[in-house]
């Protein structure tokens, strides 16, 4: 367990179990934490329940056992927690600057008295020309971006993301990664951040948590131990590809084991 972890946990699982009516078990004994500041990353195949396990920390599903520990479930504040999706689920008539109002609006904020907080993260994120704009007039990097921004407007203690790159051509990823690191850091969140690219998922975390399916579970950690903000000659550092074959490998052992399950 990391020591980052282990100093000041803000998401805590203890042998999570989670069991639908149908009897399917989509996770079994999951463990790990998150620190106050850290950044890490659920990798692996499709149907280990990463999704699964991000809906339970944000308090939209419930566990069947074990123990859990999350802002968004010991907190009375709704601002707590974010969550990022990959469709960035933007209300399409609606401008840029009101999207990312929404949050500021439902927690009772006029919009004049948002007005600073949210130009202030349009800022951050790059958007400052186009708070007028439509989600349909945005690229989808620029949709990204505007869902990002929503997120953050609260000033959370907890992200949670769900593939957000996903659907993005790759300069677009790579650019909203290293972006993505310095939101991170200039917000001093934990992020939990789900991916099934290893390429990402080295680049943005300081640690990777492998899961394997059929029931999920982790099955693996990879300690990233670099420094950020992560630049580009990282990605084509001895290092970085070092560590994408053990977290490669890791990927490789929970899928077989998958298989001979199945």
């Amino acid at each position: 367990m990391s020591t980052l972890a282990a100093a000041a946990p803000t998401i805590a699982l203890r042998d999570v179990v989670k069991r639908y009516a149908s009897g399917t078990v989509a996770l079994q004994g999951v463990s790990f934490e998150v620190g106050a500041r850290e950044f890490v990353s659920l990798l692996g195949p499709s149907g280990c329940g990463k999704s699964t396990v991000l809906r339970l920390v944000a308090g939209l599903d419930a566990a069947t056992s074990g123990h859990l520990a999350s802002p968004a479930l010991s907190s009375t504040s709704t601002c707590d927690t974010a969550f990022v999706f990959q469709d960035p689920t933007l209300m399409p008539w609606a401008s840029v600057f009101d999207n990312v109002w929404l949050p500021l609006r439902l927690a009772g904020q006029s919009k004049t008295h948002a007005a600073v907080a949210v130009r202030r993260m349009l800022a951050s994120v790059g958007l400052t020309n186009f708070e007028a704009a439509f989600p349909a007039e945005l690229s989808g990097g620029m949709r990204m971006r505007t869902s990002i921004a929503r997120a953050l407007v609260t000033q959370p203690r907890v992200l949670l993301m769900d593939e957000p790159f996903a659907a993005l051509d790759e300069i677009t990823r790579q650019r909203l990664n290293a972006d993505l690191l310095a939101w991170w850091q200039s917000n001093a969140l934990a992020v939990l951040f789900v991916t099934h690219s290893v390429f990402e998922a080295v680049f943005l975390s300081q640690r990777v948590l492998v899961m394997g399916a059929r029931p999920g579970r982790i099955v693996a950690e990879v300690i990233v131990d670099e420094p950020v903000p992560r630049t580009a000659e990282f990605r084509t550092s001895q290092r970085y590809a070092q560590i994408c074959r053990e977290v490669t490998r890791a990927l490789e052992v929970a899928s077989a084991a998958d298989g001979l399950s199945a």
